[in-house]
């Protein structure tokens, strides 16, 4: 029997892919019909049947969590299973198809941001996205490129963090006759250059920081230590500015020692540790016994001079525990809703008054709260902690915008009322909503932040980059898109919405404006570059608030 042509059996399986033969076939299209709708309805199951399953593990991990914080604080301590902590903590959240998404947004806002700034405001300091041009607010430094680096790198947008990199070295000058602030300067160039050296090795990084940090020093040539606020970084002029009257502000004198120390630990030259901690012994000497020291101090006598105590703008605080508990002494809650809040203080009288800036301390509560070995004052600090977080997410809900003023006032019966009503797109709150996620577990502060995050997109997003508001009533906006909204406030988005692996808190801390640095045993040995680690607890401080 003669064999059947190639021809003529690729037509055979052909007619099987043509409608005319299902079509004088009924029974046959029924059956195909049929297939058809069998395995759509498997696949559909199987994949409602993985997001079940995923919801199940993470409700499970949840409760397994809570049921392990009771008995640690009953005082039953369990060995940790290793396996079921990297599912509750790390896999789940990288598995969770909401977190991921809001990730994604935050991203892409980042990318946004930061490609608004490459087209309108390259090498400058701060994009004005209205006007499509930058501007120099802190002397041509790079403030907004060098404060993105790790935003940046943590993100992966490497060829974005290459092009910065570049521009840090071969463009990247600071022999200016300026007269630059010692505290910004320290917070954004040299922390945000010592965090690009800790996550990527490159010791371009680490030389500028040097550089710049060496400029900075002669501050800190005074007969108490304390330093000045203000320094010409081409001829090392340093002075204070007049509206303090010749003094010091504390944040300033207070906050630069995480940077110092680490480029001390990265250079294996002291000098810069030195410097630092001359200041933490000068304020031990003046130390209150309920821990709260006024905003400025003399630098000639390291004395503190009359004035506002706050845990807001210019007020940061050192000697931890003493100062919580002159916090709780400042604490008051509203009526009707009871919510909690930080007074200030002027004298022996209490100003209901509480800055968006301090809304910092939830988030230093909490890391702050698992240091104690009383369980009780533990849970005590950790409840505040939570009680101000509610506060501050509500700063931004009462108004109409859903963005935060810059400070509330609190009346008897009126819970809150916005005072100054711009907003400068600032991070405070995001950060405290990051730590509380993480230290926790609980996803309501993940869903605060994306609310805060989605009130950003409505309001402050244009064409050309973002921009504060004027009036969070009104919603009139401003011309800034501030560097700390790259550096920070869309860094914690980001890992507000990150498995805790992610910069965790076991190997980095955090400096006040957000720059992660790698934790260096005493011994100096760190460990090798990496993003991925898992967490722990740690304690920080916050910035000063003048708008520019």
């Amino acid at each position: 029997m003669a064999r059947r042509s190639s021809s003529s059996s690729s037509s055979g399986v052909w007619r099987y892919l043509n409608p005319a033969y299902y079509l004088k076939r009924p029974k046959r299209l029924a059956l195909l019909f049929f297939v058809f709708v069998a395995a759509t309805f498997a696949f559909w199951d199987r994949q409602s049947l993985v997001r079940e399953h995923e919801s199940e593990i993470s409700r499970l991990a949840d409760e397994i969590n809570r049921l392990h914080d009771q008995l640690r604080k009953a005082g039953v301590h369990l060995d940790e299973n290793p396996i079921s902590d990297k599912i509750s903590r790390e896999k789940l959240v990288e598995i969770d198809p909401i977190n991921n998404q809001r990730r994604e947004k935050v991203k892409e806002a980042m990318v946004h941001a930061w490609n608004s700034y490459v087209k309108y405001a390259w090498g400058m300091d701060e994009l004005q996205p209205q006007s499509k041009n930058g501007i120099n607010s802190f002397g041509g430094l790079g403030a907004t490129l060098v404060d993105s680096l790790d935003t940046l790198y943590i993100m992966g947008l490497k060829d974005e963090f290459q092009r910065a990199r570049d521009w840090v070295a071969e463009s990247l000058s600071f022999d200016k006759d300026y007269d630059a602030s010692v505290f910004e300067t320290t917070i954004r160039v040299v922390g945000g250059l010592l965090s690009a050296y800790d996550l990527s090795g490159d010791k371009i990084f680490l030389d500028k920081a040097k550089d710049i940090t060496d400029r900075l020093l002669p501050a800190w040539d005074t007969t108490s230590g304390i330093p000045y606020n203000r320094i010409n970084l081409a001829h090392g002029r340093a002075h204070n500015p007049g509206w303090t009257n010749g003094d010091s502000i504390l944040a300033d004198s207070g906050t630069e020692q995480l940077e110092f120390i680490a480029l001390s630990q990265r250079t294996g030259d002291p000098k810069y540790q030195q410097k630092a901690e001359n200041v933490i012994r000068q304020l031990q000497k003046i130390y209150p016994t309920d821990g709260l020291l006024p905003i400025y101090i003399n630098p000639h006598s390291g004395t503190t001079s009359y004035s506002t105590i706050t845990f807001g703008a210019m007020g940061d605080r050192q000697m931890w525990e003493t100062s919580m508990e002159g916090l709780v002494s400042l604490t008051k809650k509203t009526t009707p809703s009871n919510y909690y809040y930080i007074c200030e203080k002027n004298g022996g009288s209490l100003s209901d008054k509480m800055d968006e800036l301090a809304c910092f301390a939830p988030g230093m509560l909490a890391l702050g709260a698992s240091g104690y070995e009383d369980t009780q004052k533990a849970e005590e600090i950790m409840n505040l902690a939570k009680e101000l977080a509610r506060t501050c997410y509500n700063f931004y809900q009462t108004t109409p915008t859903k963005l935060a003023g810059e400070n509330y006032f609190f009346h008897t019966g009126q819970d809150m009322n916005v005072g100054t009503s711009w907003n400068i797109l600032r991070p405070e709150t995001v950060e405290s909503l990051m730590y509380l996620w993480r230290l926790t577990g609980n996803k309501t502060y993940q869903d605060w932040g994306w609310d805060i995050f989605q009130a950003f997109e409505k309001n402050s997003r244009i064409e050309s980059g973002y921009v504060g508001l004027r009036d969070v009533n009104t919603g009139e906006k401003d011309n800034m898109m501030q560097s700390f909204f790259l550096a920070e406030t869309l860094k914690y988005l980001y890992l507000l919405f990150s498995p805790p692996s992610v910069i965790s808190f076991d190997e980095w801390v955090f400096n006040t404006e957000a720059h992660p640095l790698r934790i260096v045993p005493l011994n100096g040995n760190s460990k090798a570059h990496s993003v991925e680690t898992s967490p722990k607890v740690r304690p920080f401080g916050r910035k000063q608030g003048k708008q520019e």
